[in-house]
């Protein structure tokens, strides 16, 4: 039992020593298109499915003049170009835009397209609810649920 217990204490501190390895090297890679100009960003979690985060380097017309992603299921995945983008218009992208078989990848264009559009026009762009936010939602929708029974 012991042997099982020092096992998952290793494993779960190895999940976040290379869970800060790629946040910091995410961190890094924005910061290097940050001090090139503005940049949008889009995400969409994956779940049990691949994830994607998009960064778009983008002039003040939000034509795009680079494009990188962070793609993937585990915290092995790293940032890399997304080509394809490059003098497009962040305003006209969409979730087609996307290579196939990549659903969330689209997801997370379309996230920087719209994320852009409120921004220019003035909105408030809002925080996505945090894991533990959604896990309390789920738990306060079901108590509510029971109460109106």
């Amino acid at each position: 039992m012991l042997q099982l217990m020092i096992v998952v204490a290793v494993a779960f501190l190895l999940q976040i020593v290379l869970s800060m390895a790629q946040m910091k090297h995410f961190s890094n890679e924005f910061v290097k298109l940050r001090r090139q100009g503005k940049v949008a960003c889009g995400r969409k979690a994956g779940g049990f499915r691949a994830g994607a985060i998009v960064m778009f380097l983008i002039d003040d017309n939000g034509i795009i003049k680079a494009a990188r992603k962070l793609e993937g299921v585990t915290i092995l995945a790293r940032v890399k170009d997304l080509d394809g983008f490059e003098g497009r218009n962040i305003r006209d992208l969409s979730e087609a835009d996307a290579p196939k078989h990549h659903k969330n990848l689209g997801r997370a264009i379309a996230d920087a397209s719209l994320s852009y559009r409120k921004f220019t026009a003035g909105e408030v762009i809002p925080e996505p609810p945090s894991p533990f936010k959604k896990v309390g939602n789920s738990i306060g929708g079901m108590i509510r649920t029971k109460v109106k029974a």
